[in-house]
């Protein structure tokens, strides 16, 4: 458990450290950190510091508890219009490593989870150019249909943004009307990293970041809850992730409206920046231990499983992580064609159930929107 005096003994025997005590003062007295204080957590805090202090963010939010969830991925297409540089996953249409799912591929895939106490569907793919408003609507339809009761998560705000704009609907209008088809939250996927220079080197030709944010806004404001992200480990700096990571608190303290943030390492196997190689899993968990310092208004903070490897997600419930994801039965294949060690990625309930207690965390089975299912 977190024990107070321990860190600030830690820090007060440490010059180097001496610096970080204000910052350690505001986040135990409940206090927001600022940009520029997170930036020094990145470039200077000492891993077992984070971990002290991230954790007790993380025993202040969900006290002992590690949530996972049941669920499966669809992923339509990955035919996309754009052709950003760090996937692994996009293909033009016509290329023979290309997929199209049709409506009933879609309903018999979800079918097959018709007697599973499956809680949860997520949807996502590349933006295909000839599908509309109406075909994203008849995907979760076929879903809907099938698993009446099953919380459908789909669409980033990437595919949202090019398929509203092609009905010449405004955000809300445009979601309003997934959400009549039977849609109940959006994923956080597409923000990668908001500076605009960034972007313009790595997916110049998608939606920006504020085109992400107002996309988000507009979900909340509709009654849509939604997950956010960051793509981190390509050629963005400590400032460029501490900034991006503003915006999203803003948006937060505006609306309400984000579950989780779920921080995404940028792996790099078969796309175009794979000269840059992959982060190390130490800055992997200082960027999970300053994400969860830094979100006083965001509850949970997930580590990806089929992205960051089994081990290295249990490393991170000891850097304030609270939640690893759900079961997927092997449903996705964006971050295997990436390279991910898990190129069939699913668990059991037991095995979620494993790392959990292995790092001495409580695992408690959660809903879409964090109600608790069952604790183990």
């Amino acid at each position: 458990m977190f024990d107070k005096n321990k860190l600030i003994s830690f820090i007060e025997n440490s010059k180097s450290l001496q610096p970080l005590l204000f910052i350690s003062e505001k986040v135990l007295n409940g206090e927001r950190i600022s940009v520029d204080q997170a930036i020094l957590l990145y470039e200077v805090a000492d891993l077992g510091y984070l971990s002290m202090l991230a954790n007790h963010v993380r025993e202040a939010k969900n006290g002992n508890h590690v949530y996972f969830n049941k669920n499966f991925h669809v992923e339509p297409t990955n035919t996309c219009i754009y052709n950003c540089k760090f996937c692994s996953y996009h293909k033009i249409a016509g290329d023979p490593e290309s997929w199209e799912m049709s409506l009933n591929e879609i309903a018999k895939l979800s079918e097959n989870y018709q007697n599973k106490d499956i809680t949860e569907v997520h949807v996502v793919g590349g933006v295909h150019p000839k599908w509309d408003i109406h075909y994203y609507g008849k995907i979760i339809q076929s879903i809907k249909i099938a698993l009446p009761h099953v919380h459908v998560k789909a669409f980033s705000a990437i595919e949202l943004e090019y398929v509203i704009k092609k009905a010449n609907l405004d955000y809300r209008e445009g979601l309003r009307t997934l959400k009549e088809y039977g849609l109940d939250s959006i994923p956080g996927g597409g923000a990668e990293i908001f500076d605009p220079q960034v972007r313009d080197k790595i997916c110049s030709d998608k939606a920006t970041g504020k085109q992400w944010l107002d996309v988000h806004e507009a979900a909340h404001l509709e009654g849509i809850p939604s997950n956010a992200t960051i793509l981190y480990g390509h050629i963005e700096s400590y400032k460029h992730r501490a900034q991006h990571m503003e915006a999203i608190r803003n948006l937060q303290d505006k609306t309400g409206g984000f579950n989780c943030f779920i921080p995404l390492k940028f792996r790099a196997q078969n796309n175009n920046l794979g000269y840059l190689g992959e982060v190390e899993t130490v800055e992997d968990l200082r960027n999970f231990a300053v994400s969860r310092i830094f979100f006083d208004n965001i509850n949970h903070l997930k580590a990806y499983w089929p992205m960051l490897g089994k081990q290295n997600t249990k490393l991170a419930l000891s850097f304030g992580v609270d939640d690893i994801d759900g079961t997927i039965d092997d449903t996705t294949k964006i971050y295997s064609m990436a390279g991910a060690e898990d190129q069939k990625p699913a668990m059991t309930v037991d095995k979620l159930c494993e790392i959990i207690k292995s790092a001495g965390r409580t695992p408690v089975e959660r809903d879409s929107l964090y109600n608790v299912v069952k604790f183990y």
